[in-house]
C-alpha cells in the first residue's frame, strides 16, 4: 500500500472509534494527517465520521486547494493547516466534541490546573482557547498562540484539538482528556479539588522531559 492508502485506512478506523466512543455526534468533528509531500488528507464536511470510507477522504495542499478527491473539505480546514504550519513535527490532528471536556469549558472549569499526575506526565497543561465562532477564521485566530506549546487544547464551547506524531497518538490524547474530565468532575462533586504542589509538578515535568530525550 502507498502512504496515502495506508493513512486513508487509518483515518477511517479513527473516525469509527470517535463515533463509537461518542467523542463526536452526527456530522461533528474532523480528522487530518500530513503526507510526506506536506499535503494533508482530511475528512470531508457533511459526512458522519463514523461512516466515512477511503473514497470520501480528500487530499488538500497547504493553500487549502483540493488535490485529489471529490466533496467539500472540513469546515475547520484553516485550523488544521495552521496547526501543521506551526508544528512541523506534528503529523496528525483530531478535532472532536467530547461531551465532558466541552461541558467543562461551558462551566468555566480549566484543565490547565495540574490535578492528575498522568496528565502532567503525558500531555502537560491543557489551555482553553477563547470562544470563537465555529467554521470561521476566528477559530485559528483563537488558537494560534496556544498550539506552538501544547499538544492538546480545549475550545470554549466547541470541543477539543489533539495533536500527535501519528493518528493513534492524537486519538489517545483525546481519550486521556475526556477521562480526565470525568475524573475531575467526579472529584469536584465530592470535595474541593486541590492541585498538585509546585514540587510535585516539577518532578513530573522532569520525568516527561527525560522521556523525550
Amino acid at each position: 500500500m502507498t502512504q496515502t492508502e495506508t493513512l486513508k485506512s487509518e483515518i477511517v478506523k479513527i473516525g469509527k472509534k470517535l463515533y463509537a466512543n461518542k467523542f463526536i455526534a452526527a456530522y461533528d468533528g474532523n480528522i487530518s494527517v500530513r503526507l510526506d509531500n506536506n499535503n494533508v488528507l482530511t475528512t470531508p464536511s457533511g459526512v458522519c465520521k463514523g461512516a466515512i470510507t477511503e473514497q470520501d477522504i480528500l487530499e488538500i495542499n497547504q493553500q487549502g486547494e483540493i488535490v485529489n478527491g471529490k466533496g467539500k473539505p472540513s469546515s475547520e480546514l484553516r485550523m488544521h493547516l495552521l496547526c501543521y504550519r506551526l508544528r512541523p513535527g506534528i503529523n496528525a490532528l483530531i478535532h472532536a466534541h467530547p461531551a465532558l471536556c466541552t461541558a467543562l469549558t461551558i462551566a468555566g472549569v480549566s484543565l490547565a490546573e495540574p490535578v492528575i499526575p498522568e496528565m502532567v506526565l503525558t500531555i502537560g497543561d491543557v489551555p482553553t482557547a477563547a470562544y470563537a465562532t465555529p467554521t470561521t477564521s476566528e477559530v485559528p485566530e483563537s488558537i494560534k498562540n496556544l498550539i506552538p506549546g501544547h499538544d492538546a487544547v480545549l475550545l470554549e464551547r466547541h470541543g477539543t484539538i489533539t495533536l500527535g506524531k501519528n493518528l493513534d497518538e492524537a486519538y489517545y490524547k483525546l481519550e486521556k482528556l475526556e477521562h480526565s474530565a470525568k475524573t475531575i468532575l467526579s472529584a469536584r462533586q465530592l470535595a474541593v479539588v486541590k492541585p498538585l504542589t509546585t514540587e510535585q509538578v516539577k518532578k513530573l515535568v522532569d520525568l516527561r522531559n527525560s522521556y523525550k530525550q
